[in-house]
C-alpha cells in the first residue's frame, strides 16, 4: 500500500531512508533547510581549493553499494572508490612515527621502529579480538533495533548473549589496552578509536575496542571525487527512484492527530511561505534533541535519553597550503604528548587542551584537482567539547597558535606563511549548519557501559508513524552507522505497513 512519506533532513541517513522507502513503493518527499544534500557531509570551494567539510574517513563502502544494487543499478555507474594501502600516518612529539598499512606485514614492519616483536604481537592479538567482538556484536547492536523484543530471540542475538563475558563491559578502553599491550605508543594508537564516536577512552567501555577492526581489517577507502561524492551520488539515485527533494525548506513542526502523525509544517526559506504537507509516515533525520525541542513541542520528551552527556565536537581549519609535504598522506594523526590530560579537558572543564591531538586530511593526495598545482588542501581538526556558551573566537585563535607550533615541531617547517586560504568551522557553526545540538558530532557520547542501550530508538513508542534515523539515534554517528539506521527504519516501516 503506497503511503505519503516525509523525510526531515537530507543527511546521509535521510537520503538512504528515502531511497529504501521509495523502493518499497511509497511517495517520498525530503525537506532540507540547506541548499544541498549531505548534512555534515558537505564541501567548501575557495580560490581553486576544494575541501570535504565533514567526515573524511570512508569504511564499509558495501553499505553505499547496497543502495544502488537494491534499486537495480550498477554502483560503478554512480559511485567509485579505491582501497587505501596506507591507512593513516601517525606522529609523536618525540619524533617517533609509523604508518598503519592495510597489509599486516607492512604495518608490523613500520611498527618495528617504535615497538619490539612481543609488543607488536600483542597489538595483533588485540586487533584480532576487535574482529571477534565486531563479528559478534554487529548483528545485535548495529544491524537491528535494540528496542524490539523479537530481535532478542534470533540466533545471532542468542550467540552474542552467550559471548557477553568476552565483550568486556567492565573495564574502560584504556584499562584493557594497557593490560594487553604494554607499549605506550601502541596504547595511544588503540585509544584514539574512541574519537570515532566522540568519546573518552579512559571512560568508554572496552567493548569499543572493536572499532579499529572497521579501519584496519575491513579496510579504508577513498571515494573518487572526494567524500562529498557519497551524498551527491545517493541524491541522484534518490531522484532516479522518484524521491522529491525540497532544498531551503525547513520543517517547523511535526503535527499529530491523536497518537499518529498527520502532517508536517514546512517553511520555504526563499519565499517564507508556509506549506502544510500531509504525511502517513515521518522519518526524522534531524538531531533527536532538537526534534523534541522544536518539532514536537506538544509532546513529552524522553528526558533521560536527551540528558545524556554530549559527544565531542570539532574545531576545523580548512587551509589552502602553498607547497607540498611528502611526509604527509591522506590521513594523518599528530598525537598529544599527554592523551589522558587532553580527554580530561574535553569532558571535565569542557575546553580544548593546549597540546591537542591534530588530525590532518589532505584529499589532494588522491584527488589532485582539489588544490592548485604544487599546493595541498589541509583539513586540520582538533577535538573540542560541544558548545555550552564558550567564546569560540578566542578558543579558535588560541588553538591556531598551538596547532601551528605543534606542526612546526613535528614537521620541521613553518606552516603559517604557507596558508593562503582559510575557513574555520566551530561547534556553533556546526549546530547552525546541521542542527546538531551543541555542535556535537555524534549526538551523545559512549562514556559508560550502557551507552549503546541508551541511544534514542529508531521509532516512537507514543506516536504511530514517527521514526528516527541519523547519528543522534541508534546505532550511532558516522557514515556506516547512519546508513545502518536508515536500513533499520526501512525495515520498521515495512513491518508496520504490511
Amino acid at each position: 500500500m503506497t503511503k505519503e512519506v516525509t523525510i526531515v533532513g537530507a543527511g546521509i541517513a535521510g537520503i538512504a531512508s528515502a531511497i529504501r522507502l521509495a523502493k518499497l513503493g511509497h511517495r517520498v518527499h525530503v525537506f532540507e533547510s540547506s541548499t544541498q544534500p549531505g548534512g555534515k557531509l558537505s564541501q567548501i570551494e575557495q580560490r581553486g581549493y576544494r575541501f570535504d567539510a565533514g567526515p573524511s574517513l570512508f569504511t564499509l563502502p558495501n553499505l553505499v553499494d547496497e543502495l544502488f544494487t537494491l534499486c537495480d543499478k550498477n554502483p560503478e555507474d554512480y559511485f567509485q572508490y579505491e582501497t587505501l594501502d596506507s591507512i593513516c600516518h601517525y606522529f609523536y612529539e618525540d619524533g617517533k612515527q609509523f604508518v598503519a598499512y592495510k597489509s599486516w606485514e607492512k604495518f608490523s614492519d613500520s611498527l618495528s621502529s617504535i615497538a619490539n616483536e612481543t609488543e607488536i604481537a600483542a597489538l595483533q592479538k588485540q586487533l584480532q579480538k576487535a574482529a571477534f567482538r565486531y563479528n559478534i556484536t554487529a548483528p545485535i547492536f548495529i544491524e537491528q533495533s535494540l528496542h524490539r523484543f523479537k530481535n532478542y530471540l534470533n540466533r545471532k542475538t542468542v550467540k552474542g548473549l552467550l559471548n557477553a563475558s568476552k565483550l568486556n563491559l567492565i573495564e574502560s578502553m584504556d584499562q584493557e589496552n594497557r593490560k594487553r599491550v604494554s607499549n605506550p605508543y601502541l596504547v595511544q594508537y588503540l585509544n584514539r578509536f574512541a574519537t570515532y564516536n566522540g568519546s573518552d577512552p579512559y571512560r568508554a567501555p572496552a567493548l569499543l575496542n572493536m572499532i579499529p577492526h572497521l579501519e584496519q581489517y575491513l579496510g579504508s577507502y577513498f571515494p573518487k571525487g572526494g567524500m562529498y561524492n557519497i551524498p551527491k551520488s545517493l541524491y541522484h539515485l534518490g531522484c532516479s527512484m522518484g524521491v522529491q527533494f525540497h532544498f531551503q525548506h525547513a520543517v517547523e513542526e511535526i503535527v499529530t492527530e491523536g497518537k499518529k502523525v498527520s502532517l508536517v509544517r514546512v517553511r520555504n526559506l526563499k519565499t517564507q511561505e508556509e506549506i502544510v504537507h500531509p504525511s502517513d509516515v515521518v522519518v526524522c533525520n534531524a538531531d533527536v534533541y532538537n526534534t523534541y525541542k522544536f518539532l514536537l513541542p506538544k509532546h513529552k520528551a524522553p528526558k533521560k535519553t536527551l540528558s545524556q552527556e554530549r559527544s565531542t565536537s570539532a574545531l576545523v581549519f580548512y587551509w589552502g597550503i602553498r607547497g607540498s609535504f611528502p611526509q604527509l598522506h591522506l590521513h594523518n594523526i599528530l598525537f598529544s604528548a599527554d592523551y589522558k590530560a587532553e580527554f580530561h579537558n574535553l569532558f571535565q572543564p569542557g575546553e580544548p587542551y593546549n597540546d591537542p591531538t591534530i588530525y590532518i586530511n589532505i584529499s589532494a593526495k588522491y584527488e589532485p584537482s582539489d588544490a592548485p598545482t604544487g599546493c595541498e588542501n589541509w583539513f586540520v581538526m582538533i577535538n573540542v567539547p560541544s558548545n555550552t556558551g564558550q567564546n569560540w573566537g578566542e578558543i579558535a585563535a588560541k588553538a591556531k597558535v598551538n596547532i601551528l607550533q605543534k606542526l612546526k615541531r613535528i614537521l620541521h617547517r613553518d606552516i603559517d606563511p604557507l596558508i593562503e586560504v582559510e575557513e574555520i568551522l566551530d561547534p556553533v557553526k556546526i549546530e547552525q549548519r546541521t542542527g546538531s545540538h551543541g555542535g556535537s558530532l555524534y549526538g551523545t557520547s559512549s562514556n559508560n557501559r550502557f551507552a549503546a542501550f541508551l541511544r534514542h530508538k529508531n521509532f516512537s513508542s507514543s506516536i504511530n508513524g514517527l521514526y528516527f534515523c541519523g547519528g543522534s539515534v541508534h546505532p550511532g554517528g558516522g557514515i556506516p552507522l547512519c546508513l545502518n539506521s536508515a536500513k533499520i527504519v526501512a525495515q520498521l516501516v515495512s513491518e508496520a505497513l504490511h
